[in-house]
């Protein structure tokens, strides 16, 4: 089936490393679940035709591993609610990745597989699904289901979300583990050997030290932002624990979240100010569009306002076209070598 296609593009491939186009994951959720009334139910078909408007390539769709459990504590943060049944944490993770898997059969974008797609894509003025696991809670102790995931089409595994689970600590829950688990690293031993891109976001800085220790091939954290004195988060990161990443050969994505921006221009500002701190290189965006908390960029079309926001702000068009998908791509093409 050929993708619609749109004009030649005066700009390289752009990329989104972390998203939820649509809710997308809310496909594989039971229709009873909250999350089809928080997100509006299940719009990841028309989501699609959105990366179209903006002129995006390849956006990550992603499932949320511990969406049936995580929701307000009391506190008022987000949290685990409950633990899973037996088998339950599987069960929900394999039904959301075929369901999302399913849109390249339902629509006229293919899935990514590997590099050479997005290149391929791009040159036909084409658009394509990256899928991706928000939580490697469906692994439990079975590390043979990272591969089972693989072989259904999963690219990337965000390790831990907001779930404490068996691979390492997360940001937003008192440490548990002391960073990275056994578990943990036989997981990033796996996606190194198949050549998944292993993702740090919601880790603690010792889960992210030992795993960039561990692995064999760069990292990523694929939304987060840097802390400052006027943003202080949990889910925020450190200069020194950014670098981490960095040093790997890695990318962090920008994070166009409610924490550390008001508008899109302030996000302009946070990418900067990322690249400043970790150098050009390093630098990719993660929208985590449809699922994200305050967004300051709701719309694929804003990717073009924000490359010039990013030119304004003294980058080449080269520089934009890095941090918009080139660096990620770049990184991609060594963690499948």
């Amino acid at each position: 089936m050929t993708s619609p296609q749109i004009a030649p593009l005066d700009h390289g491939p752009w990329i989104d490393v972390h998203a939820h186009p649509g809710a997308c994951f809310l496909r594989g959720l039971p229709p009873e679940h909250a999350g089809h009334i928080q997100f509006g139910g299940d719009r990841s078909v028309k989501a699609i035709n959105r990366m179209r408007d903006g002129e995006v390539t390849v956006a990550s769709f992603a499932t949320v591993s511990d969406a049936l459990v995580i929701g307000l504590t009391p506190e008022g943060r987000l949290g685990a609610l409950r633990d899973f049944e037996p088998g339950e944490a599987f069960t929900s993770h394999e039904l959301q990745v075929r369901a999302i898997a399913g849109l390249t059969k339902t629509t006229a974008y293919e899935a990514v597989l590997e590099p050479d797609d997005v290149e391929r894509l791009y040159l036909h003025g084409e658009m394509g699904i990256w899928l991706a696991c928000e939580g490697g809670d469906f692994v439990e102790t079975t590390v043979e289901r990272v591969e089972q995931s693989h072989a259904m089409g999963v690219r990337s595994i965000t390790l831990v979300h907001y779930r404490l689970n068996s691979l390492g600590d997360i940001q937003t829950e008192p440490e548990v583990h002391g960073g990275l688990t056994a578990t943990g690293r036989d997981v990033v031993t796996e996606m190194n050997r198949l050549g998944m891109v292993v993702d740090l976001a919601h880790a603690t800085m010792k889960t992210t030290a030992d795993a960039a220790h561990h692995s064999t091939k760069p990292i990523m954290v694929s939304h987060s932002h840097l802390a400052s004195p006027g943003a202080d988060h949990p889910r925020l990161l450190s200069i020194d624990h950014a670098k981490l990443v960095a040093e790997t050969g890695g990318v962090v994505g920008a994070w166009p979240a409610g924490i550390a921006c008001q508008t899109l221009a302030d996000y302009a500002t946070e990418i900067c100010r990322l690249v400043d701190a970790i150098g050009m290189d390093h630098v990719a965006v993660g929208t985590d569009l449809d699922a994200n908390f305050m967004p300051v960029l709701t719309e694929y079309v804003q990717f073009q306002e924000l490359a010039a926001m990013l030119v304004a702000r003294g980058m080449t068009s080269h520089e934009v076209d890095a941090v918009l998908g080139g660096n990620f791509l770049r990184m991609w093409r060594t963690v499948v070598e």
